[in-house]
């Protein structure tokens, strides 16, 4: 039997969509595995290549460094002030001695630090009150300070001022260095300083001694609380990065010369520096270190009065100023002839009401106060008073006020 045949029959030749794909996908196949082979066979080779070919070279040499250019006229000032502060800063740490072991023996622990700086050739050490104020709170406590060339030596306290927040340290009779290691710092003013202003800060911040930080002056006569809530005028406030261990330090101008002393910084709540520090001005420290190491405290300005109730005084109209009720015997307001309330059952003579202090108005008790506590022991306070007589010009006796200026030499107690 015949069949015929269409030319294009031939199944032997026909090759379907379906066959295509497969044979397709069989090259990319060998195509992929034939590049993974190849790719293991390199890295086999860089392994192999690394074993026996070490990266080390015995003829390494040492790099030559490149010269230092010369400093810069910033940089030759700020290196110059530190070695020529080096000596006059140093390390301030608080002590507890205490007996250990079976063997009862003495060892001592630190429980505190801050900094501070040699005053006078006499070896006095200023700091700030709050770094030593915890001796008078713990026994067995001794403070002991650390010189620039890392020597260290007991030390006593010769006085304090919380109000000022400032202490005097001298070191111990036993315990003295030598005394050409013995430099004192040099006193600047405080009175002409100028915002922006460039300042110098060295301390002990978080125990990095002899740490030298720079920076401006923000801003002058900043309130600052001192330890005894007292107000602390005049303060210097910069941007130096100062932190704890700070305290006491010195603040710098640019010729090294001492026109504060670093007390405090303003934080948030991590504790730590934000750029704004303030110091206490090196006039008010002149005054407060040498009356200290005078008389082992500040003496408190005295004007020998006794004053008359506010709410007495307001009660009997009169509307301003402070009365005296008392003077001191041989005081100084006694002595500068201004009188204070006298008579027994029956008033007979009104105390003398004070409305100025040199420059300050006085209309209350704080203001008289506040007026006082500017004054210094030894120098002369204009005092205005008014001062009430009896008149009888209307038939009834009634008090006149007589204006007057009297000169009072200001006592201390």
């Amino acid at each position: 039997m015949n069949y015929d045949r269409y030319p294009d029959d031939d199944r032997s030749h026909h090759h379907t969509p379906r066959a295509n794909q497969v044979r397709l996908l069989g090259s990319l196949f060998w195509l992929v595995l034939g590049a993974s082979v190849a790719v293991s066979v390199f890295l086999a080779l860089e392994r192999y290549r690394a074993r026996n070919s070490p990266l080390t070279n015995p003829e390494a040499k040492l790099r030559d460094a490149t010269p230092r250019p010369p400093l810069d006229s910033e940089e030759r000032e700020a290196v110059d002030l530190f070695k020529k502060l080096k000596p006059s800063v140093v390390n301030v740490d608080l002590m507890q001695r205490q007996r250990v072991g079976w063997q009862n023996q003495i060892a001592e622990r630190k429980t505190g630090a801050g900094s501070g700086f040699i005053w006078d050739d006499d070896g006095h050490i200023v700091t700030n009150y709050h770094v030593v104020a915890e001796l008078a709170k713990m026994p067995n406590m001794l403070v002991r300070v650390t010189l620039g060339d890392r020597t260290s030596w007991d030390t006593v306290v010769v006085g304090a001022s919380p109000d000022h927040d400032l202490a005097v340290l001298q070191f111990a009779p036993h315990s003295r260095p030598p005394s050409d290691t013995i430099r004192k710092i040099e006193l600047g003013t405080s009175s002409d300083l100028e915002v922006g202003q460039k300042v110098y800060a060295i301390g002990n911040p978080l125990g990095l001694s002899l740490t030298m930080t720079k920076g401006i002056i923000s801003a002058l006569e900043r309130p600052i609380q001192s330890p005894s809530n007292a107000t602390i005028a005049g303060g210097i406030q910069i941007d130096a990065a100062i932190n704890p261990g700070n305290s006491g330090g010195p603040l710098l101008d640019k010729s090294g010369r001492l026109i504060g002393v670093n007390t405090a910084i303003a934080t948030i709540e991590n504790g730590g520096n934000i750029g704004i520090g303030f110091a206490i001005p090196s006039d008010l420290v002149n005054q407060v270190v040498t009356e200290i190491i005078q008389h082992g405290r500040v003496l408190q300005p005295d004007l020998g009065i006794t004053l008359v109730d506010q709410q007495k005084l307001r009660r009997a109209r009169f509307d301003h100023g402070v009365m005296i009720d008392k003077t001191t015997p041989n005081g100084p307001a006694a002595n500068a002839g201004l009188r204070g309330i006298a008579g027994f059952n029956q008033v007979e003579q009104l105390g003398d009401l004070i409305v100025g202090i040199n420059a300050d108005r006085v209309d209350t008790v704080a203001d008289y106060e506040k007026a006082v506590r500017k004054l210094k022991p030894g120098e002369q306070a204009k005092v205005r008073i008014h001062r009430l007589e009896w008149a009888d010009e209307t038939g009834q006796k009634m008090p006149k006020e007589r204006e007057r200026e009297v000169v009072v030499i200001v006592g201390g107690a």
